[in-house]
């Protein structure tokens, strides 16, 4: 007699076309079951939550988009690669599929996504969870954001563009962003073929970087909404919880801590990892989120 063996929702890989925009995205678990939407990170897309969606799905209905310029989205040659442009059609895609309410988390260039739309439809967002996803000033690593701040400073310059193409937008910073602040003891949990598909798929060529660097020169324009993010926290007093990545190089800790200036019930998790903490963590961040959600009685 054959074993009997657990099964975990399947992973769904869809799309639909919002805005003219073909958006890819994976899908997984009831849509009888309160939703909760991933917003992925730089260099990723909805493939970096890959190994989370099963562990979620078994309580709840999940979805995760790859924007405009990751994986397999694709969008017409007139698409403007801003960040209001991208939470528009993230807004769209969960207006298709019919999520009107759900438990936001948000991971680095997802917190800018999640938080526009939390801030315009505050009753949809019904808790938070932040790995790394920045929403304070605090929370840069003024080292690790030196070549982008550049951008920012110079309009655009072509000079600071060069930068970036050279030492952000490159095979090595791609590899180097799963694996800096890993535990040593660690690193074999990193699948190498993460961060070669991020950079084939995301970031190899010249039309590529050049819609990086319009995002990333963009980006200035997440942190003048900052002040809107901490109005929404302090008026709302959204469930949040920080799992955080103490090694992570671009956001650091007193990003997380920040939260609580907004948000005194903020909970804080700290793992030794770094920015890509779902390759080393997977277990933990799920208990964390998991925990975090039934103790709000989210979906309960």
């Amino acid at each position: 007699m054959a074993a009997a063996v657990q099964s975990l929702p399947l992973l769904h890989y869809r799309s639909a076309l919002v805005e003219s925009v073909n958006v890819s995205y994976i899908e997984a678990g009831s849509i009888e079951k309160p939703n909760v939407v991933l917003f992925p990170a730089f260099p990723s897309s909805a493939n970096e939550f890959r190994k989370l969606i099963p562990l979620l799905a078994q309580d709840y209905h999940v979805v995760t988009p790859s924007y405009p310029a990751f994986g397999l989205t694709t969008a017409p040659p007139d698409f403007t690669y801003n960040w209001s442009s991208v939470a528009s059609v993230v807004s769209g895609l969960l207006l298709a599929l019919n999520i009107t309410s759900y438990a936001a988390y948000i991971h680095g260039y997802g917190a800018d996504v999640g938080l526009r739309l939390a801030i315009q439809n505050p009753s949809a967002t019904k808790a938070i969870i932040t790995q790394n996803g920045n929403a304070y000033v605090q929370g840069f690593n003024q080292n690790f954001w030196a070549p982008i701040f550049a951008l920012w400073n110079t309009s655009n310059s072509a000079a600071a563009q060069a930068t970036v193409r050279n030492n952000v937008l490159t095979s090595d910073s791609t590899q180097t962003i799963y694996l800096d602040g890993t535990n040593p003891k660690e690193l074999d949990l990193v699948d190498p073929n993460q961060w070669s598909l991020d950079y084939f798929q995301n970031i190899q060529g010249e039309t590529n970087q050049d819609r990086q660097i319009d995002l990333l020169y963009d980006y200035r324009n997440n942190v003048a909404m900052y002040p809107q993010f901490q109005e929404y926290f302090r008026k709302t007093q959204v469930p949040l919880i920080a799992l955080w990545a103490s090694n992570d190089p671009s956001f650091v800790p007193a990003g997380a801590e920040a939260y609580k200036t907004d948000l005194p019930n903020a909970r804080i998790q700290y793992f030794e990892a770094g920015h890509m903490a779902l390759e080393s963590k997977l277990k933990e961040i799920a208990s964390g989120v998991l925990g975090f959600l039934k103790d709000i009685g989210y979906g309960q």
